[in-house]
């Protein structure tokens, strides 16, 4: 069930995205709704079984000297990726 959000966006950002969101052939809520999808996904939700096999092998391989907020880290690439 879809349900109307408002948001108070700076002119010349919707202007931006709504070019992006034509040259993709999507409508700006549906690059909005998958943005929230993207942002919000639970990394623990993914099933191991539902990953390849060769995925599965090196899922958790990496690991990093400090904890980094994956979430924010996300969020700067994509802003940094879509001038945003």
């Amino acid at each position: 069930m879809n349900t109307k959000l408002t948001l108070t966006i700076e002119k010349e950002v919707i202007e931006i995205a709504k070019k992006y969101a034509k040259e993709k052939g999507q409508s700006l809520s549906e690059m909005v709704e998958n943005y929230f999808k993207l942002i919000t996904v639970n990394e623990n939700k993914v099933e191991e079984k539902k990953l390849s096999y060769k995925v599965g092998k090196l899922r958790g391989i990496i690991k990093t000297a400090t904890d980094i907020d994956y979430k924010k880290t996300l969020t700067e690439e994509l802003s940094k990726k879509y001038g945003v």
